[in-house]
């Protein structure tokens, strides 16, 4: 790991300002995909901008038809959060099950969802559901707010300040993982809103989280776990790698669903 700057602000004001005046610097949340990037000097910023002390950044309450999450809050904190677990049981039970005990101490949904990993698991349920990502600057909406690979809306010296949740009517996600990293292999987010059903798949997209219109079609027929399952889905936008072929994440989407559905209240 190389020498950098370290900056510890207290406010996402002074957290943009140290930003701007670094020659190459970056934003710091929990550090889980962070540090082991600088480990193996695949990222050498010249600062890095701790968010991790400011206040306004943090904390789960209830607001209008949802849920607000600071987004630096943590996985463990989201999964015990008895808020969550009322309005969307569904969010609390991905977050109590992303990666092992240090990740969810130490990762945060606003770290997550900036680096936007093609296999992490915030992605489909904030897509899924139709969340709102605040920021410093604005709001963007779930549907555009993902890029592709690592790549989102955000632009250079926007922090996300939270993520708003509307309550949905049922919601699931249920992930096929990966046993040496946690992180999904296929992960399927679905939820029952009262704009129509919405299915998010994390770790089977080329381009990273993506919605399943497929699957969304055969549920908005009917809610079933049946309806799910027979959807076919097509493998010409998935990625296939050692662990599984194209074909093979296509045929694990609707199963997922179907246990979704299934799961789903």
């Amino acid at each position: 790991m190389h020498n950098f700057a370290f900056h510890r602000p207290a406010s996402v004001a002074d957290a943009v300002k140290a930003l701007g005046s670094a020659r190459d610097g970056k934003f710091i949340a929990g550090g889980q995909s962070l540090l082991p990037t600088l480990r193996q000097r695949l990222a050498e910023p010249s600062d890095l901008v701790d968010l991790g002390s400011i206040a306004e950044l943090k904390g789960i309450k209830a607001e209008g038809d949802g849920i607000t999450i600071g987004a630096m809050t943590t996985h463990a904190e989201v999964a015990a959060s008895s808020v969550v677990q009322g309005a969307i049981p569904a969010l609390a039970n991905l977050a109590d099950h992303i990666g092992d005990r240090q990740v969810r101490n130490r990762g945060t949904i606003g770290g997550s969802l900036a680096n936007n990993d093609p296999a992490a698991c915030y992605p489909s349920a904030v897509l899924a559901l139709g969340a709102t990502i605040r920021t410093n600057k604005r709001e963007i909406k779930a549907d555009d707010f993902f890029k592709g690979l690592f790549t989102t809306a955000l632009e250079d010296g926007e922090v996300i300040t939270a993520v708003h949740f509307p309550k949905p009517e049922k919601a699931a996600y249920e992930k096929f993982v990966q046993p040496a990293s946690r992180f999904a292999l296929v992960g399927v987010f679905v939820a029952k809103t009262k704009g129509g059903v919405r299915v998010a798949v994390t770790g089977a997209g080329q381009e990273g989280v993506f919605r399943a219109k497929e699957v969304e079609a055969a549920l908005g027929g009917a809610f079933t776990a049946e309806a799910a399952k027979a959807a076919r889905v097509s493998a010409g936008h998935l990625n296939a790698d050692l662990h599984g072929t194209a074909a093979y994440r296509a045929h694990l989407i609707p199963v997922l669903a179907a246990r979704a559905v299934a799961a789903a209240r």
